[in-house]
């Protein structure tokens, strides 16, 4: 890799990403889960009933891609879905007893690949690190909406412009 783009904050995070998405799938093999479905998991283990649309922004993958992980989890008994009393066609997912032990094990699994990531750092500089992180997502988010809203203005108003 040539070391100018090593060092660059974009490529060094993809780069730590990477590292630790392929430390969590080889630290879950061993239990027969990804990383996607330890992150289905472990928000339904916080917000149990948690909708499919709300899973897969948490796990970062498309609704689609969440209908298969959630229908895998549900065939190894990790996880039970029931209809919504609200709503018949909704299905709100929950943790098996099953489930729950293999997600306390996969937190200890875990949790061995975060601390080898984290003995590089003092624990209030990984306190401040992940402030930081945060607050660069935040910022790409909320770009990215303003980013959005401005195309959306000046399409509206190039169409004004047409139609004059």
């Amino acid at each position: 890799m040539p070391q100018l783009l090593a060092r660059r904050l974009g490529y060094a995070l993809k780069r730590a990403q990477h590292a630790l998405r392929t430390a969590m799938d080889d630290a879950l093999r061993p239990l027969g889960l990804t990383t996607p479905q330890y992150s289905v998991l472990s928000a339904l283990e916080l917000d149990p009933g948690i909708s499919n649309a709300a899973l897969a922004r948490a796990a970062f993958v498309t609704a689609q891609t969440m209908q298969g992980i959630v229908a895998n989890l549900e065939r190894a008994a990790l996880l039970a879905r029931s209809e919504d009393p609200g709503h018949g066609r909704i299905l709100r997912g929950k943790l098996t007893k099953r489930g729950e032990k293999t997600l306390q094990d996969a937190h200890r699994h875990v949790a061995d690949v975060l601390l080898v990531m984290l003995a590089t750092v003092e624990p209030d500089e990984a306190q401040r690190l992940t402030s930081r992180l945060i607050e660069f997502a935040e910022a790409i988010e909320g770009a990215k909406g303003d980013r959005a809203a401005r195309s959306a203005r000046s399409g509206a108003s190039g169409r004004a412009r047409r139609r004059s």
